[in-house]
């Protein structure tokens, strides 16, 4: 597949006739979750059948929302006290135009290889907060790779706004209208620090250092592959009907997520095949809107994310049965509820200047730990830019080992896609177990 670029140009908020710009000298103060999150660029790709609309439609549509969600618009800099802020400067985002020589057909479904890097803007060195490459295929279908700045938003917002992009190239109002005040999560007086903070959302910049001498990045791209997986509906449910089966938690079942997280947990970490001897934990993304109280709206533009971290032993995750993983994912999502949002909240107000988070993308092997990213809840499938939803979407080649991604098939039924990157020496394994029940028979 060869993509020729047409076109690359900034383009910016487009203000109806009736609304006066507003002004391009404002900012928004970051808040302690957009400073605590991954400070990278996310990229994810959609597919279109034809009929699809032109171009213009799309970059208008585009234009409409970013006057909407002005913050994707701006610029990351600084206030007059050095403090990270949104620069509300509307300098735009970039809007790539570019054409390929095959049919969608050839290429489709996409695999996860570095040739999806073809089809969305570069994530390097970027100063736009947003950028978007349309790449049309000989046979009239449509590409979209997306790009944004995790500072800014999380995916839940992040969704939103590719929500809002489509109403506009449709001609419908933004429904919801996000809500812009990121100073809402004020600290406590006194603060209240219930739970230990350093090491998990923080850690010193020592640390940090020590960590990045101990990493081998040596020929990592070459070692490490993307497999995806798909697991079909009835797959899934005899998973949660397995994990579930010594639930004790009020006899409710544990969540598909959680089972088929646990079920992948203990199938890397065999494939993986490390010491009993060494500690093993996931981490996973909470959203903070469902569990701080009062409750914060969805429409919160911005980040409000925290994570869980369950760990285990190797020896115990292997060899206790699937419920034991399944509850330690469910014990450690439900300990980050409102009190745990509160204690982080008031700490990083008053935490040390040596602390740095630990979120961070430029690490590229994350063995004998793992993350996972789910999209299995976010309204990706409803960008609809006047023609149709999307046939698919995915995200970018990301060959960080041990990061996962899962995402609800395009086939539609419930399933869901995985997309596991391993080292290419442990991907025999996990493809001879993934699909199993009974790990230790294999």
């Amino acid at each position: 597949m060869k993509v020729k670029i047409e076109s690359s140009k900034i383009i910016k908020p487009f203000y109806e006739d009736n609304i006066i710009p507003p002004s391009t000298r404002t900012y928004i103060p970051l808040s302690v979750f957009d400073k605590v999150t991954y400070e990278a660029q996310i990229a994810i790709i959609y597919a279109y059948r034809p009929p699809t609309p032109p171009n213009a439609t799309i970059q208008l549509g585009l234009q409409k929302a970013l006057a909407i969600y002005r913050e994707w618009a701006g610029r990351l800099g600084k206030d007059e006290h050095d403090n990270p802020v949104i620069l509300l400067n509307d300098e735009g985002v970039r809007f790539v135009e570019a054409s390929a020589d095959s049919t969608l057909d050839k290429v489709m479904p996409f695999k996860p290889s570095a040739s999806l890097l073809n089809l969305h803007p570069s994530l390097n060195n970027v100063v736009e907060l947003v950028q978007v490459q349309v790449t049309r295929f000989t046979c009239g279908s449509l590409v979209v790779g997306f790009t944004a700045h995790h500072t800014v938003a999380d995916g839940h917002s992040t969704s939103n706004f590719l929500v809002a992009w489509g109403q506009a190239c449709r001609g419908l109002d933004t429904n919801p209208l996000p809500l812009h005040d990121r100073t809402i999560f004020n600290p406590r007086n006194p603060p209240l620090i219930e739970y230990e903070h350093k090491g998990t959302e923080f850690m010193s910049k020592s640390v940090k250092k020590e960590n990045s001498l101990n990493e081998n990045t040596h020929h990592v791209t070459e070692d490490i592959v993307v497999h995806k997986v798909h697991f079909t509906v009835e797959f899934l449910a005899k998973l949660k009907a397995k994990a579930s089966s010594m639930n004790n938690n009020n006899n409710k079942p544990y969540s598909t997520f959680e089972s088929l997280v646990a079920h992948l947990w203990r199938a890397i970490t065999k494939a993986r095949g490390l010491s009993g001897f060494e500690t093993t934990h996931i981490r996973i993304s909470v959203n903070g809107r469902m569990r701080l109280n009062p409750r914060v709206p969805n429409e919160y533009f911005g980040n409000l994310v925290l994570w869980a971290f369950p760990t285990s032993k190797v020896k115990d995750l292997l060899r206790e049965p699937l419920p034991y993983a399944t509850k330690l994912i469910h014990d450690a999502v439900a300990k980050v509820n409102n009190n745990y949002f509160r204690s982080f909240i008031d700490f990083a107000n008053h935490k040390e200047e040596d602390l740095i988070p630990t979120a961070d993308m430029n690490k590229h092997i994350l063995c004998p730990n793992l993350e996972v990213d789910s999209w299995l809840r976010f309204p990706f499938y409803d960008l609809d830019f006047g023609t149709g939803c999307p046939y698919m979407f995915m995200p970018s080649y990301f060959p960080t080992e041990g990061m996962m991604f899962l995402l609800p098939s395009f086939i539609g039924d419930g399933s869901i896609d995985a997309f596991i990157p391993l080292f290419q020496d442990n991907l025999p394994t996990f493809k001879k177990i993934c699909y199993s029940l009974d790990l230790l028979e294999n």
